[in-house]
């Protein structure tokens, strides 16, 4: 006997079908989960798959000098990548205090899709030296998407002259890597010309000597313990053919504002990428900015900001106004606030755009919203 399934009776109710059936269940989680949302749950045993906020898992920290080490990073689903010589803005909680950094990638694409960065400790640096003295393999930190057109040009020039100082080789190792790993290496002409405070302090030194005795470039390193600091008036003797190379530089201001000077008054090509050093001064209460509307508002420290905003006349996205929904949430692009639920500061400098949420987040010195 054949039956024909495509014939219902009139109070029969079609089979659900796999959309409907994942919303429905969907539906009946978030139930369960009720005030939370179920994204938040979700974050806590998947914190790295698809529409979360973009954090990363620690995989490995391996030292490359007494103070500095190499941090791999297993990043989150929505990673978008990255072109070696890039930046990510990276933020750790440090004694209840969210901070963010700003790190060049040292390497480039990877198989595992890791990236990586490597951190020099600076003195009284709180980011720095938690990151290269504290953090450990399976932790989780906050990440940005990869900014920075500091990149190798397309066509790449014949010859190149990539000159760094102490962390400045950071976002030049990534490229090195790259071009190095490629099925066809790069055949051109690089000279590297790196300045560290001594041999011991040299950043990636026996990797960067190895690439020198394959012959792969040629390293030129002044040690300033011996060697003095490098002076660009001498760039003419070290790299006799300079005027045939395009020049990539990384390192302190002091040496990039002289190689401006010094390339510029002789109209050769020089690609720089700065460091940026902000300080965030905190408080209690502030001024808050609003930059797209130019409003500027008063608030105290235990008032919202979302609550002092829409005070003072300004529109301000919201929704629940208790931290569940998310719906208030802008960047901060510069200063500090506090969650009002636990005084937890989260401090962004200028330009960093950091995600906080205005209903339970109050000003902790002046700040400025992108709003």
């Amino acid at each position: 006997m054949s039956i024909d399934v495509s014939t219902r009776s009139a109070g029969s109710a079609a089979a659900p079908t796999g959309r409907s059936l994942r919303g429905s269940l969907r539906r009946i989680a978030e139930a369960a989960v009720t005030p939370l949302e179920l994204d938040d749950v979700l974050d806590v045993f998947h914190p790295l798959r698809a529409g979360a906020t973009l954090r990363g898992k620690v995989v490995s920290v391996t030292a490359e000098t007494a103070d500095s080490a190499t941090i791999v990073i297993k990043p989150g689903r929505d990673w978008a990548g990255h072109v070696p010589g890039q930046y990510l803005r990276v933020g750790v909680d440090v004694d209840g205090v969210r901070l963010w950094r700003t790190y060049s990638l040292t390497h480039g694409p990877r198989a595992d899709r890791c990236i990586s960065i490597t951190v020099k400790a600076i003195p009284d640096g709180v980011v720095s030296n938690h990151l290269v003295r504290r953090v450990r393999a399976g932790q989780m930190i906050h990440l940005g998407q990869a900014e920075g057109d500091f990149v190798l040009s397309t066509p790449m020039p014949a010859k190149l002259l990539l000159v760094t100082a102490g962390s400045g080789i950071t976002p030049v190792i990534g490229m090195l890597r790259n071009l190095f790993s490629r099925a066809t290496p790069f055949g051109g002409d690089i000279v590297l010309l790196h300045s560290a405070l001594s041999r011991s302090e040299v950043i990636f030194g026996e990797e960067l000597r190895e690439y020198a005795a394959a012959g792969k470039l040629r390293l030129v390193e002044l040690h300033t313990d011996t060697d003095g600091m490098l002076d660009v008036d001498d760039l003419a003797t070290i790299v006799p053919d300079l005027a045939e190379r395009t020049t990539y530089a990384c390192g302190p201001v002091g040496l990039l504002d002289a190689l401006e000077a010094h390339h510029g008054a002789r109209e050769l090509p020089l690609h720089i990428e700065r460091f940026r050093t902000a300080t965030v001064v905190t408080g209690e209460g502030g001024t808050v900015s609003f930059a797209k509307n130019g409003a500027t508002v008063v608030a105290d420290a235990a008032t919202p900001i979302l609550d002092a905003a829409e005070a003072a006349g300004v529109l301000m996205p919201s929704g629940c106004r208790m931290g569940v929904c998310f719906g208030c949430v802008l960047p901060l692009r510069e200063g500090a606030v506090r969650d009002l639920r636990n005084g937890q500061l989260t401090v962004a400098a200028p330009g960093d755009g950091v995600i906080i949420q205005t209903c339970i987040s109050a000003a902790a010195g002046a700040c400025e919203i992108d709003h």
